[in-house]
């Protein structure tokens, strides 16, 4: 019985150790300016999927159609909250980069093809747009998760990739430094 007590006593001890450092963190980052967080890529090195899809106005395309450039592919859906969210960003940080041979891919996951192109109209995105309606990218980079970005080298390799919405400034710290390879 005593270690029964001992251990619920730890546990909320580490409980209790939580919750203060939300306490203390969470307005630090919200009075400095990050009132919302942001998915941070993970460092990784493998070889881009062969993956061939098409676009908004049904041509063919592949990923390796855009070897000898840095890219960006994300997974996204038009339904899907985080998705919306981090699209301004994305769209911001291609817009300041594209000069850069880069490029940024948003492959979206199931939706019919007009509904799609509502949603880059509504949004102004000018990247460009496959169409995957039987979810081959998400099974490509074995990530079912929306959104989920995965930044390939101008050799192939895929050298970041996360899940989660992201923001233009994680984004200027992590993938700008590629495009300056």
């Amino acid at each position: 019985m005593t270690r029964r007590i001992l251990a619920m006593a730890l546990v909320g001890a580490g409980l209790v150790v939580v919750g203060v450092a939300a306490w203390l963190l969470l307005p630090g980052l919200i009075a400095g300016g990050q009132t919302e967080l942001t998915a941070i890529p993970a460092r990784v090195s493998y070889a881009a999927p062969d993956l061939s899809l098409t676009d908004l106005q049904g041509n063919p395309v592949s990923l390796s159609d855009y070897r000898g450039q840095t890219v960006l592919v994300n997974n996204w859906a038009t339904w899907c909250p985080p998705c919306k969210e981090e699209m301004p960003e994305l769209q911001a940080f291609y817009e300041a980069h594209k000069d850069l041979n880069f490029t940024i891919i948003a492959i979206e996951a199931g939706e019919p093809v007009n509904e799609v192109a509502d949603f880059v109209r509504r949004y102004g995105l000018t990247f460009p747009i496959w169409t995957d309606p039987t979810l081959k990218a998400t099974a490509a980079f074995r990530n079912p998760g929306l959104p989920s970005s995965y930044v390939i080298d101008a050799s192939g390799r895929v050298r970041l990739a996360w899940a989660g919405a992201i923001s233009r400034e994680t984004l200027e710290k992590y993938v700008t430094p590629l495009l300056e390879e």
